[in-house]
């Protein structure tokens, strides 16, 4: 059934205020991550140990996306609003249980594989590890502390899914700021005492990644028992909603799978050229989980619910959606390009981090910044085909742009280095939004791009003016100050950030994108709301 107008406002409303809600939680998380990675620039750098340690992480955070936060949420969130909405909550917890009791089974033994597999693992990651037994072992230590990370995080994962299906999506988003706020303080008061203890000080973040997870989890629980929900082992496989849980994740799996294959190849180039690549790719990568993370993630959170929910609306409701994250993207884009190496040199420049570490780093923010819209569309688009219980799709284009990826990282690896490789990531995720619109378009007509095609032109406009303004206003900047101290840096940095967030709705609204009028105006909301 078509929405009314009135009704296509409500959910339009909804979608902006609850978008807003998440993306306020997920600043403050993505805030927090950054202080994060700036802890770990400022104490240990770009070099042997951050290489480590970023391999050793990127074991269970692989294993996260394909079994917890990616195919989970994906598979669960769906199914379980329908059990809420059509059968009530006591179906609805008894679902909840058989997953979380599944899920505790099967990591259970995934967790131990990790452990006592760490050598194998830390091998098909970073093979060149092997030629400095140091780096290796310090890789392999800091992975088996850190494999127990991957359960902690699937039970915090099934802990979001069931508040966003009550429309609670504020603190599961901010959840992921417990996991920073323990590694920050890892990095800062528990790393100068390792040393006593027989351990590299970086082994302290690892400690800490594990006590974030762990914490992830735990401040999920008061807001889950809130709405009811107790926990009881029950492992009932015959459930017929378990199995079509389980049948959507299987496809769901093997499509991320895709995804991590590309992270693995990237780990194993990145570190033939040696110590500080794979740190370049982690530093530079997390400054646009930023951007992703406040816009795109929590519009997707959002969307998927509403899909879920008012399935005969996927056209307006992704359209909208899309047309929100081309409003806060774009704009991002051209501030990371025109000021990627000033955002570099201010957060991470300093103690164990260098200057030729920065002018690296900002090498790689440039690349990535370029694909930061095409990552957030993509994040939007996926849940829209699991919450249509269509998984195979979104697996064969996944495995498409896998192999588009490792092609493109051949290519230009060759020429370009390491830079290559972040050059075919951004490449390979436009073929990927690409190739799933076109998919979507055809299944449901729900993609909207030719229609809109003058929004976004315009929106991209609006993005080139806004970087002109501040652009000017940063240079006006350096005649009032030119020093390097930070606080200098941060009001060069500073009046052209806020510069552009004063032009760019105006902007947006002269050149006609509702959106300028818009998102203002539900954040005038949501801050109203809040008070």
């Amino acid at each position: 059934m078509e929405p009314t107008p009135e009704t296509a406002h409500r959910r339009d409303e909804g979608i902006v205020l609850a978008a807003g809600s998440v993306s306020i939680a997920i600043m403050i998380s993505r805030l927090l991550g950054l202080v994060r990675e700036i802890v770990l620039a400022r104490y240990f750098g770009a070099g042997m140990r951050t290489d480590a340690f970023n391999i050793a992480y990127r074991i269970p955070n692989l294993l996260r996306d394909l079994f917890a936060e990616g195919a989970l949420s994906s598979a669960f969130v769906p199914t379980f609003v329908r059990t809420l909405t059509r059968e009530g909550k006591e179906e609805a917890w008894l679902l909840a249980n058989r997953v979380i009791s599944l899920l505790l089974t099967v990591l259970a033994v995934v967790t131990l594989g990790i452990f006592f597999g760490a050598k194998l693992f830390v091998y098909l990651l970073a093979a060149s590890f092997a030629s400095d037994p140091e780096k290796f072992e310090l890789t392999v230590q800091m992975t088996r502390i850190m494999s127990p990370f991957l359960v902690c995080i699937a039970l915090a994962s099934a802990g979001m899914g069931i508040l966003n299906a009550f429309g609670t999506f504020f603190v599961p988003a901010l959840a992921s700021s417990a996991f920073n706020v323990c590694c920050i303080l890892a990095g800062i008061f528990l790393s100068p005492h390792m040393p006593r203890w027989g351990m590299d000080p970086i082994v302290a973040m690892a400690v800490g990644a594990l006590a974030g997870g762990m914490a992830q989890f735990i401040v999920m629980i008061p807001s889950t028992r809130r709405h009811g929900f107790r926990f009881r082992f029950d492992l009932k496989s015959s459930d017929a909603r378990l199995r079509h849980i389980l049948n959507l994740m299987v496809p769901a799996v093997i499509g991320l799978s895709a995804t991590q294959i590309n992270i693995t190849v990237d780990s194993q180039l990145a570190s033939i050229f040696g110590d500080g690549p794979v740190s370049y790719l982690n530093y530079g990568f997390r400054l646009m989980q930023l951007p992703i993370g406040i816009f795109g993630i929590a519009i997707a959170t959002v969307t998927m619910v509403s899909v879920s929910r008012f399935s005969g609306q996927v056209r307006t409701t992704l359209g909208s959606s899309l047309r929100l994250a081309a409003c806060l993207t774009f704009p991002a884009t051209v501030g990371l390009i025109l000021f990627r190496h000033e955002i570099v040199a201010l957060l991470y420049e300093g103690g164990s981090f260098t200057a030729a570490d920065t002018l690296k780093t900002s090498q790689v923010v440039l690349l990535y910044a370029l694909g930061l819209f095409s990552y957030s569309a993509v994040k939007i688009a996926v849940p829209v085909f699991y919450a249509l219980d269509d998984t195979r799709t979104p697996v064969t284009v996944s495995l498409l742009t896998v192999g588009i990826k490792i092609v493109l990282n051949l290519i230009l690896i060759v020429p370009f280095g390491f830079f290559g490789l972040v050059a075919a990531t951004t490449a390979a995720s436009w073929c990927n939004l690409g190739l799933l619109a076109r998919q979507l378009r055809k299944k449901t007509g729900a993609f909207p791009w030719a229609e809109e095609i003058r929004s976004y032109f315009m929106i991209v406009l609006a993005s080139c003016l806004m970087g002109i303004v501040c652009l000017t206003v940063f240079r006006i900047s350096w005649l009032i100050t030119s020093g390097p101290d930070v606080l200098e840096q941060i009001f060069r940095l500073g009046t052209a950030i806020a510069a552009g967030i004063a032009v760019i709705f105006p902007i947006l609204r002269i050149l006609g994108v509702e959106e300028g009028r818009e998102i203002p105006r539900r954040i005038r909301a949501l801050l109203g709301r809040s008070s």
